[in-house]
């Protein structure tokens, strides 16, 4: 049976009338991924408002895990909203909060104490972690990584990469930000082989703090330990390891940024799980409340706590609404079977996009962690060049015909899938035909073109 459902083209009429509205009202530089005009979902189906049903790969960027509108997340928030919308936590205390921060003190990783602080959004959280690990070390440099995508505000701007599409024209930036080069593994030289590339990456590493910045002045070293925006690029344990050696070498606290990958996309709770190394901070964001705004940052007591009273905080964060959406998206996703079903998808997800490579010249590389995957397309599998128009040609091949797809890579050349995990394996399976339909359709026409 298929789930999909089109009883107009996508756009509908109705959809052509509100992206209208929208170019009207709202800014230009809002990007949108498709004209998709969504009216409700469930699970892993999305409805336009002209009736069209779509199965969802996109998961809003790693928002939904938990899948759109889960029962039990909705009655908590109707519950919740019917006793105590918001009344700052700058203001009063209440529950909500305080139990969620309990809760993330408890399942995030590290044996060591930890307290929590909410905020709303990925951006608060990494800005927060920066703002403790300089107070916490009296140092204000601020090591990050090319590919990084961090967010929006001032700070994480300057900490996020891929200037064309997020940074240009807003500078200048925040100072003491070095940035250094990050493992690559498919765009790695040629000829050189992957252990003798991620000891370069090392090397780079280690002599920044002789070349850019000595590590007395350095705060922190923020990373993400499966790079979202980059196109998926999973760093080597090795990697990771010697950056949790150099912080402890030198006093410095290493942020792990888990906005994309945490809460199950990588098949474990956090994706620094599969490396068994604990991270001094941790930011949160995304599919922590399947849906809801809502970040945080944990992680070691003593940083979190040496800021001055006050200097922390903000009207909206941790709002009680927002924290039950969490607590119950956290107790949904924390089941064994729930992740054991992420690492499953990610799977099938994996066999599928890896048969399409054989077939298909236009896929360079195949690559993810758990159910956090994505295919990147290239002009030619020798030099890599990016195939950034034709990855846009795929989505707008499939979206048409019922998926709801993003890009991703810093090239825009990587089609990523994000699907929620309430996706069932006839759903999977027919969005996975689609797309790969439009993958051969375009991979065809591009060999026509070649020919």
């Amino acid at each position: 049976m298929s789930h999909i459902r089109l009883v107009t083209e996508i756009p509908g009429p109705k959809s052509k009338q509100m992206l209208a509205r929208r170019l009207a009202a709202m800014p230009a530089g809002l990007a949108k991924s498709t004209e998709i005009c969504i009216e409700r979902a469930e699970g892993a189906l999305v409805h336009d408002v002209d009736g069209n049903t779509l199965i969802d790969l996109a998961g809003g960027i790693g928002m939904l895990n938990a899948g759109h509108c889960p029962p039990t997340v909705v009655a908590a928030v109707q519950k919740q909203a019917e006793k105590l919308i918001h009344p700052c936590a700058l203001v009063a205390t209440y529950e909500p909060y305080v139990r969620l921060a309990e809760v993330l003190n408890e399942i995030t990783p590290g044996n060591f104490p930890k307290k929590t602080l909410l905020a709303n959004s990925g951006s608060e959280a990494v800005e927060n972690a920066v703002k403790m690990a300089r107070v916490f070390t009296g140092r204000s440099a601020v090591i990050c990584f090319e590919g990084a995508y961090h967010g929006r505000t001032l700070l994480t701007l300057s900490l996020t990469s891929k200037y064309g599409l997020f940074k240009k024209g807003f500078g200048p930036y925040a100072p003491e930000i070095y940035r250094l080069p990050a493992p690559d593994m498919y765009r790695r030289p040629p000829g050189m082989a992957e252990n003798d590339y991620i000891l370069w990456r090392i090397h780079q590493l280690e002599k920044a703090f002789i070349a850019q910045v000595d590590p007395s002045a350095v705060a922190a070293i923020i990373i993400e330990p499966v790079q979202g925006e980059a196109g998926f690029i999973a760093m080597p344990e090795a990697f990771l390891r010697r950056i949790r050696e150099l912080c402890d070498q030198h006093g410095i606290v290493m942020i792990a940024d888990e906005v994309q990958s945490g809460f199950g996309r990588t098949g474990k709770l956090f994706a620094m799980e599969h490396y068994q190394i604990a991270p001094d901070l941790i930011c949160m964001a995304k599919s922590l409340a399947a849906g809801m705004p809502i970040s945080a940052v944990t992680g070691r007591a003593d940083i979190v706590d040496a800021s001055h009273i006050g200097g922390v905080g903000g009207t909206y964060g941790g709002s009680p609404v927002a924290c039950a959406a969490a607590l119950e998206t956290i107790e949904i996703i924390r089941q064994p079977a729930f992740l054991a079903r992420a690492r499953e998808i990610g799977e099938i997800i994996r066999r599928t996009l890896q048969g399409w490579m054989q077939a298909c010249d236009l896929i360079g590389d195949v690559r993810g962690l758990g159910a956090m995957m994505l295919f990147e397309l290239v002009l030619n599998r020798e030099t890599k060049e990016p195939a950034a128009q034709e990855t846009l040609q795929v989505i707008r091949e499939a979206v048409p015909r019922g998926v709801v797809l993003i890009r991703a890579g810093l090239y825009s050349n990587c089609v990523r899938l994000l699907p929620p995990f309430a996706i069932t394996d006839e759903q999977l399976h027919e969005a996975l035909s689609i797309l790969g339909e439009a993958v051969r359709t375009v991979n065809a026409r591009r060999a026509v073109q070649c020919g």
